[in-house]
């Protein structure tokens, strides 16, 4: 951040100064006088992640005479918080989305906030002390039974103003629903593309306004009914947004996992999607794990790395992947081993892309067939500090680290400090993450440390690393899955480079 804001302010004195030479030579007076730069200290602004609430439920349905009640068991909805003390944390509070009073908080020196019984958007604030504090926060809804049985659990997030969604679907049977969040002081109003398999799709109704503190909800299956696969474009102006898209899947009666789509980097011509935990599957089966593209603005070809343990795993016909501009494409990965994966797309034009695995459970009392769980993985930036709170229910959680080289054949590896961090903030463990290039490693979070709040990988040097955190509560009819994003660490430095107008100087 230092040296983007001294560039800029470096370029605007530049201009100033051109313009003052030729005016004095013009003018005839004397020449300017140099002035140096000097560095002004710049206070650290608070963290603002804003926390999606609880799962929209689907309406009931009927089953024979009875209705069927989506969520027999209760949810179980919380947030989790976390500051690290050896990052000099300020306060921290959990508020209500609209005002009002802290839900809980904490003081000055790092520290972890649970609340164990959510029932509203919530908006986590950290004060920085002498640097930004190094923060996360994650909110989390678990449904054991019903038609919206899942893990959907995601980081909490800065609001933006343009972000897209890879995943989601509004087939027979799947319900997307796009959740916007308004935590500022002004309303927002928001502008929707939808793209599905047959290209861009004509909503009839794309615009829509947040009122300030409050979230809106959009059945994405009435702005574009039967679409087997899903990427949503979100622009706001008039302030920022917090944004998910929830993704609820039925097969008649026997639920298919729900979870939340998280916004992943935009456009570009490579795009990294980590934290792939993949089960073993056969070529073709229904409920292998599936990488979603789209090239939004021109047709191009997307070359496709799987970065597995062992290195690069080849998948016949996912080398390269055709894709007709603005069409939605899933390309199946059925027939990898099991474990974790980083998936690497470079293509000739930009394009976005994510990720989805599914957990084949057993059938339930009244199913027909196996119940089913997903879990959607976004495309992330690589090389970048970041840290995760980790829910206080979720037992089987692991770290995954890609080390991701310029090609699939680079050499060498990538290098980063892992910290566990407990629930007063302090590292309980710090450990040395070697990674080699072209190849992604996993850690169990339960074998680093007990009683984890979080954690936080800083890469330290080599091959730009690409990490997340995979999350999986076992039950006896399957597992419930999620995967979480690291919350950036803003950079340290707070100096800005300012330099006085040469004439003020002369006096």
């Amino acid at each position: 951040m230092r040296l983007a804001l001294r560039g800029g302010s470096g370029l605007l004195v530049v201009a100033l100064a051109g313009g003052a030479v030729a005016g004095a030579t013009y003018l005839g007076v004397a020449d300017p006088v140099a002035v140096a730069a000097v560095e002004v200290e710049v206070a650290p602004t608070p963290v603002a992640l804003q926390c999606a609430g609880p799962v929209v439920l689907p309406q009931r349905a009927q089953r024979g005479d009875a209705a069927f009640d989506p969520a027999p068991v209760a949810p179980v909805v919380t947030l989790d918080a976390v500051t690290s003390a050896a990052a000099g944390a300020g306060p921290l509070a959990v508020a209500p989305l609209g005002g009002g009073p802290a839900v809980d908080e904490l003081g000055a020196g790092g520290g972890s906030v649970y609340v164990p019984a959510v029932g509203e958007p919530l908006l986590v604030r950290a004060q920085p002390q002498e640097v930004p504090p190094v923060v996360a926060a994650t909110s989390m809804s678990a449904v054991s039974a019903g038609d919206a049985r899942g893990l959907a659990a995601a980081s909490c997030r800065a609001p933006g103003n343009d972000e897209w969604f890879v995943g989601g679907s509004t087939a027979v049977g799947a319900t997307a629903t796009l959740v916007l969040t308004n935590p500022g002081l002004t309303p927002a109003q928001v502008e929707l593309e939808l793209f599905g398999p047959n290209g861009p799709v004509e909503a009839s109704t794309t615009q829509h306004v947040v009122a300030p503190g409050t979230s809106k909800t959009v059945d994405l299956g009435g702005a574009a009914a039967d679409q087997a696969a899903l990427v949503v474009h979100v622009t706001v102006t008039g302030g920022q947004v917090a944004a998910h898209v929830q993704d609820t899947a039925v097969r008649g009666f026997t639920p298919a996992g729900t979870d939340l789509v998280v916004p992943g980097t935009g456009p570009a011509t490579r795009q990294v999607v980590t934290a792939v935990v993949a089960p073993a599957s056969e070529v073709g089966a229904p409920d292998a794990p599936a990488l979603r593209l789209l090239a939004p603005g021109e047709a191009t070809t997307a070359r496709v790395a799987l970065l597995g343990p062992d290195g690069p795993v080849e998948l016949p016909g996912a080398q390269e992947v055709v894709l007709a501009a603005g069409e939605v494409t899933d390309v199946p990965l059925g027939g990898l081993p099991a474990g974790p994966y980083t998936v690497v797309v470079d293509a000739g034009a930009p394009l976005v892309a994510g990720a989805v695995v599914s957990a084949t459970g057993t059938p339930g009392e009244l199913d027909d067939e196996p119940r089913v769980e997903r879990a959607w993985s976004s495309a992330t930036p690589v090389g970048e500090h970041g840290v995760v709170a980790l829910p206080r229910r979720v037992r089987g959680a692991q770290v995954v680290v890609g080390a991701v080289g310029q090609d699939v054949d680079d050499q060498g590896e990538g290098v980063g400090t892992l910290r566990v961090l407990g629930r007063s903030g302090e590292v309980l463990a710090e450990h040395r993450v070697r990674v080699d290039a072209g190849t992604t490693g996993a850690w169990a979070v339960a074998d680093l440390a007990d009683e984890a709040a979080g954690v936080e990988l800083e890469p330290t040097g080599g091959v730009p690393l690409a990490w997340g955190v995979a999350l999986s509560v076992r039950q006896p009819d399957g597992n419930l899955v999620a995967v979480l994003d690291p919350v950036p660490v803003t950079g340290t430095s707070s100096a800005l480079a300012v330099r006085e107008d040469a004439r003020s100087a002369r006096g």
